[in-house]
């Protein structure tokens, strides 16, 4: 098999194997789309529903949808712009914040179970090699791969 093929077969699977345990463990008060906005709110609160659609990369009437099922259980409210009754401001209450927490606890277990299969050198690799396939990790290895001997020193 193909290194892209058996990246994106493994990569799929451990993506599916993840999220089906975060909802397990999370519910019934949390799903993986709530703990994002969750996050996202914990980061920039307050925000305009359209604020969210960016980073969930859903429809407007998702988020919608979204929200509603999050104010009904308490996690996030809804209040209007004091000079424009027209915008709308979501923010976490104080059950969303515990509920934030402990989704970040949850998920912080599942990843960790997966990479305890690893040595830490392994797992520092990874999350550098990941880290620079997705392009989140900016820094370029030197011509002498100084950045490549501090992975390996620190293992």
């Amino acid at each position: 098999m193909e290194p892209a093929a058996e990246f994106v077969k493994s990569w799929m699977k451990l993506s599916k194997d993840w999220q089906s345990q975060m909802e397990a463990e999370m519910s019934p008060h949390l799903t993986g789309g709530q703990l994002q906005v969750l996050e996202l709110l914990q980061a920039n609160e307050p925000m305009k529903p359209s604020e969210l659609l960016p980073h969930l990369e859903t429809t407007p009437a998702a988020v919608t949808t979204l929200l509603d099922r999050m104010e009904r259980n308490g996690l996030v409210k809804r209040t209007r712009d004091e000079n424009d009754r027209r915008i709308v401001w979501i923010s976490t209450t104080d059950f969303g914040h515990t509920e934030r927490e402990r989704g970040l606890r949850i998920r912080s277990e599942i990843v960790n179970r997966s990479l305890d299969r690893l040595s830490a050198h392994n797992r520092q690799l990874l999350v550098y090699l990941i880290g620079k396939v997705s392009g989140t990790r900016d820094k370029k290895l030197s011509a002498s791969g100084e950045e490549a001997t501090a992975i390996q020193a620190t293992s």
